[in-house]
């Protein structure tokens, strides 16, 4: 049976994270974990992409046991059935080591004609995972897309390129990353939320995939994560009639560089 495989990620809510205001250091120890929002229109994507040509939709993450959470959310929003590889304790995972566990499982999955990832993870958007993946698989790559269809074997595509569209073509299978906007994901129903429990998934150990030690050991190292702290210049325009405060607003912004 033909696959579709769709890649999501589980990562802490942004809404909260702690920025240390003096620091900058970020605290994500009380944040809830999800999977990522652009994740969500991609499983949607996804799902309709595998509807129009009749192929079986696995979910695929990897990541740390607390990912093992996400799966049931992935099934409810139309996975057929999920695969989470679970990441050694204490192992870092980049961009390299990413690709090539997602790369070996998708080789396990057989007759898989199409994958689809975001173009970049909510965390980091590092845009890095998807081409590598591609690379490894030894598939095309079509990457910014915001719409995709598929007759027969044939894969057509548009991407954002700045402030053009590009309309593309290849032959399956491929790889495809996605923008956030490709498809605005539903929040699952009450039936779909209750059906996931029944919808097959497995935890594949990252030893299983029998990969070498230099596709499992990270290249890059993270040195230094900052939050953003926004300064505010708390000015209140109190006094005056009313034109007199927005005269002041407008100047005081046209000084800051905001209006031209």
């Amino acid at each position: 049976m033909a696959r579709t495989v769709v890649c999501f990620k589980w990562v802490a809510a942004e809404g909260e994270l702690r920025v240390d205001p003096a620091t900058r250091a970020v605290d994500a120890s009380s944040a809830r974990r999800k999977i990522s929002d652009y994740d969500r229109n991609t499983i949607e994507a996804a799902r309709v992409a595998a509807g129009s040509i009749g192929s079986e939709l696995v979910g695929l993450t990897f990541g740390g046991p607390d990912a093992r959470t996400g799966i049931k959310d992935a099934l409810a929003r139309g996975v057929d059935r999920a695969v989470h590889v679970v990441a050694d304790e204490g192992a870092r995972a980049d961009g390299h080591v990413t690709a090539h566990v997602l790369a070996a499982q998708v080789r396990r999955l057989e007759d898989v004609d199409l994958v689809l990832c975001t173009e970049g993870a909510s965390d980091t958007y590092a845009h890095e995972t998807g081409p590598r993946l591609g690379e490894l698989l030894g598939w095309p790559v079509v990457t910014n897309v915001r719409e995709l269809t598929v007759e027969g074997r044939t894969l057509r595509a548009v991407r954002v390129l700045g402030a053009d569209l590009e309309t593309v073509e290849c032959d399956l299978p491929a790889l495809v990353t996605v923008v956030p906007e490709v498809a605005p994901a539903p929040i699952p129903g009450l039936r779909s939320v209750l059906g996931a429990a029944k919808k097959p998934s497995e935890q594949v150990p990252v030893a299983d995939l029998g990969l070498p030690a230099g596709a499992v050991t990270a290249r890059t190292t993270v040195t230094s994560f900052l939050g953003y702290v926004a300064a505010r210049r708390r000015v209140v325009l109190a006094d005056g009639a009313a034109q007199d405060k927005v005269d002041a607003l407008v100047a005081g912004l046209a000084q800051d560089g905001v209006l031209r």
